[in-house]
């Protein structure tokens, strides 16, 4: 059953997470042990993130600089099957348009196919480490819409090669909404006019970043059906989980913290200490969603699960 028909079908809201690929050469064993904490809870499908390739420089025995592209987490498809055989649990990687080009992307499409994976997060990914400006891959995807209907023309049995008596994929389509807007997007009406077109293109279901005030997401969600986008959107939740989450978050994600979560972060001496009241807002936020009659929530767990299952356990 893929995530839409979980959707549809699903009789109360669906717990699900994220989980990053361990950095190149660690085990899936800390992977594990997330999972099998958060088990318990059912989770109705896990995400897994890919992440494009980097460029580092390295200083070379006769002092002379090296640049190298490397992938420090590696893997995506190979963890979300082993997990998915491990556990019999629906596992939803992520696919992006940035370091990869059509071709790579049919090829790791197929090799999905091949192992049973029948759902993928389809997401622009961010520009390279040090650059302000996204620039897709000699014939890669600017934009995700444009991945997406990659994906569903599959599903059509269309591939780049155009193949005679091809077999259709049948794979199931989630992207991404921004209820603060995306940090490039001049403002929220136009960042929801893209992501209407992405759903257009035959996105199934709406994931969004994390946001901290639950307004934003009201306001996000129906504005989103005033703009005829009528795709199941699924609220995503980080917890703040160290003291310098504060100032971190609000830099990388062009997202606001609201100041009551503020005041009291910045009465934590610990990181533990901030810990515990990033479960105690993300508690708060998950008891209020399901109030308001939202399909699931999606938690990003950066591999810990200690603090979500205290939060679910308490919400769910």
């Amino acid at each position: 059953m893929n995530v839409k028909e979980k959707l549809t079908q699903a009789k109360k809201p669906l717990f699900t997470f994220e989980l990053l690929p361990p950095l190149k050469g660690h085990s899936l064993d800390r992977i594990y042990n997330a999972i099998e904490r958060l088990l318990e809870f059912e989770p109705a499908y896990i995400n897994f993130t890919s992440h494009r390739n980097e460029v580092v420089y390295r200083e070379r025995p006769d002092g002379l600089i090296e640049k190298r592209t490397i992938r420090k987490r590696p893997g995506t498809i190979a963890m979300a099957a082993a997990v998915k055989y491990k556990y019999n649990v629906t596992v939803v990687p992520h696919i992006l348009c940035g370091g990869f080009n059509r071709e790579e992307t049919e090829n790791a499409l197929i090799e999905m196919n091949f192992l049973g994976i029948h759902d993928v997060l389809a997401l622009r990914g961010d520009p390279p480490r040090g650059s302000r400006e996204f620039i897709p891959e000699k014939d890669g995807h600017p934009h995700t819409s444009e991945l997406v209907k990659q994906i569903k023309d599959m599903n059509r049995g269309i591939y780049l090669d155009r193949i005679e008596n091809s077999i259709p994929s049948s794979f199931c389509v989630g992207v991404a909404g921004y209820p603060e807007k995306h940090i490039e997007s001049a403002n929220r009406k136009a960042d929801i006019e893209k992501l209407k077109i992405k759903v257009d293109a035959g996105a199934d279901y709406i994931v969004t970043q994390m946001f901290f005030d639950n307004a934003r997401f009201i306001e996000f969600r129906d504005a989103c059906h005033e703009a005829g986008i009528d795709v199941p959107i699924i609220p995503g939740i980080k917890p703040i989980s160290a003291l310098n989450d504060v100032n971190l978050l609000p830099q990388t994600f062009s997202i606001d913290l609201p100041h009551e979560l503020v005041s009291g972060l910045h009465k934590c001496k610990t990181n533990e200490q901030a810990r515990i009241v990033g479960i105690e807002w993300a508690t708060m936020q998950s008891k209020d969603l399901l109030k308001s009659n939202v399909p699931g929530i999606h938690y990003y767990t950066l591999g810990r699960s200690d603090n979500i299952c205290r939060i679910v356990k308490a919400s769910f």
